[in-house]
Formats: structure tokens, sequence, C-alpha cells
């Protein structure tokens, strides 16, 4: 398995999610502690979607007394309170990422290698608003995983070529 775990710099997006989970914390009345926020500021410095797993493993690598299961807590908070996405992509266990305020997207994922590719898709959109209204439903959320082989497993593989 491919881990996607390119990293960036502490940016603008990272000060926001670590500011906006510390504010929904003390709306909720949670304790803020110092393993929660140094948990967030390399969550939300992490490109991609990562599995629970490599969320801890580059946690331990700045804080190795911060414990797997502090972690997996803090990112299930982070889920609870709208900061992270929880996607469920067909390998057993789930993968996670920064949910920001960019436009809605949907996700390509190989089966092989983990490789993840976000898209968007108007047509997409309007087909499923379209089938919703068809079928008596308002569309209140949507997530699209599509599975499949990318081209360079494909060739690994001996799968074929596109056509």
């Amino acid at each position: 398995m491919q881990k996607n775990t390119e990293k960036k710099p502490c940016s603008k997006t990272a000060e926001d999610g670590i500011n906006n989970l510390l504010l929904l914390m003390d709306q909720r009345g949670l304790n803020t502690t110092k393993q929660r926020v140094n948990i967030a500021k390399i969550f939300f410095s992490m490109v991609g979607h990562h599995s629970l797993e490599e969320i801890y493993q580059e946690v331990h690598k700045k804080h190795p007394s911060i414990g797997q299961t502090t972690v997996y807590r803090t990112v299930k908070l982070m889920c609870d309170v709208g900061l992270a996405e929880e996607l469920h992509v067909g390998e057993g266990f789930a993968r996670y990422e920064v949910v920001t305020s960019k436009q809605h997207h949907d996700h390509l994922v190989c089966k092989e290698c983990g490789k993840t590719v976000e898209f968007t898709s108007p047509e997409v959109e309007k087909i499923q608003n379209d089938l919703a209204t068809k079928n008596g439903f308002v569309l209140l959320d949507h997530h699209h995983i599509l599975l499949g082989i990318c081209d360079d497993c494909r060739k690994k593989i001996n799968f074929g070529t596109l056509k």
C-alpha cells in the first residue's frame, strides 16, 4: 500500500484548523490539552488521505510520549466537530482528510496502491440531485468513492491499458 504522507508546512489552513478545533472544544466544554493541540497541528499539516496508523506514526515521530489511543480519539473528535472526514475506500480501514472550505469533491481510489485522486463533476452533481428529486428526496450530503486500478498499477500487473 502506497502511503500518502506528503506534508506541507504549517499553513493558514492548519492554523485555521487548530483555531477552529480549540473554539469548538471550548464551546462543547471539552478539555484542551497540549497533546490534542500537537496532534491537530500535525494532522492539519498533512496533505491527502491517511489511516489512523499513518497519522499516529507522524505524531509519534515528533511526540513519542503521545499514545495511539489519544491520537485515535483526537482524530475522531475532529470528525465529530466537522474538521476531519472519515473515508472508507474498500481497504478494510478508514482514511481521514482535513475538511476545508474548498469545494465539495469526490474520490477515485486505486485498489492496488491506494493512490487517491480528488475530483469534481458538475454533471455528477446534477445527476444525483435529479435522482434524489425524482425519488422524493432532498439531498443533504453524499460521498462518492470510485474504486479502480490506476495506470501505474495496471502496467505493473499487466492489467492492460485504457482504450
